[in-house]
């Protein structure tokens, strides 16, 4: 039996409703800076993306474009500069970043009541001490998806693969808030053999290894709730072209699975959404 498609779109959708109606009651629209230094691809569709959802919902977007020689005080004066301009609610660095670049020193300058995207240290201390809303905006997405789930996370064995600071990290510290039972598994469960064995007894199932098709059905157990947070381009080896895929192998997971997320449109939409949502408090506050 095919599992539950659990789409991101209808949820990020009604998230901007919620944002509009606060944005029409105040004085003056959220201002959110995006900094963006060379010209990556990636980067610059992120950017279109991020100005086209702002739009939407009524926050001001502006994208600040450096070339890829700024010197890193350069680009820490100007990160300082929006700082203390008051006009500007909340300040996103784009990545990637230039190799002579660091980005984590960059993301420490930004000042955390304006780091809409939870990645100033200060605020990853803050989802420690159990502050959901300081949390980078793709864990908060994650989260989101668990709890349209309707499964009840108190003592619920949930397994998250991947341990990065921007969703496997904090994504397990806001579970655990829950009170839910959360594993870790990384590149040192593969390599031991061992990924399966935690894999197949979650309830729920949380991948964000940046590994196309990483986690097989074989992997888990039937009826679990699978989130998938990959995003991964790939060549089909049918038609050559290239195409999004998870970490999880869909086809596969989509027929023991209870629920799934598909990729795309399932994480990224809601990634999205909290990025406003977190913008719109940095103003409120």
């Amino acid at each position: 039996m095919s599992a539950k498609i659990l789409e991101g779109g209808p949820i990020a959708e009604q998230i901007k409703a919620e944002i509009m109606a606060e944005i029409e009651q105040m004085a003056r629209p959220p201002c959110l800076v995006a900094v963006m230094v060379g010209d990556n691809t990636g980067a610059r569709m992120y950017a279109k993306m991020q100005a086209k959802s702002c739009e939407e919902v009524g926050i001001a977007y502006e994208l600040k474009e450096f070339s890829d020689e700024i010197s890193e005080a350069d680009l820490l004066g100007e990160v300082q500069s929006l700082n203390e301009d008051a006009n500007v609610d909340g300040i996103i660095l784009q990545m990637p970043v230039p190799e002579h670049i660091n980005a984590r020193t960059v993301q420490a300058t930004i000042a955390p009541q304006k780091d809409v995207d939870g990645v100033n240290p200060t605020n990853l201390g803050r989802v420690v001490m159990g502050h959901p809303e300081a949390a980078p905006c793709t864990a908060q997405a994650a989260v989101r998806l668990v709890e349209e789930t309707g499964i009840d996370l108190y003592g619920a064995e949930v397994v998250v693969v991947g341990h990065s600071e921007i969703v496997g990290k904090p994504v397990a510290l806001l579970l655990l808030d829950e009170f839910a039972t959360t594993s870790v598994c990384h590149i040192g469960t593969s390599d031991a053999g061992m990924l399966e064995e935690h894999t197949t007894r979650a309830d729920i199932l949380i991948v964000a290894a940046g590994v196309p098709g990483l986690i097989k059905g074989n992997m888990i157990k039937p009826g679990v709730a699978v989130i998938d947070v990959g995003i991964n381009r790939v060549k089909d080896p049918e038609t050559g072209k290239s195409k999004t895929v998870g970490d999880v192998a869909f086809d596969e997971a989509v027929e023991v699975a209870g629920i799934i997320t598909p990729v795309p449109g399932g994480v990224g939409p809601i990634t999205t959404a909290m990025l406003l949502q977190s913008t719109l408090l940095a103003a409120q506050a």
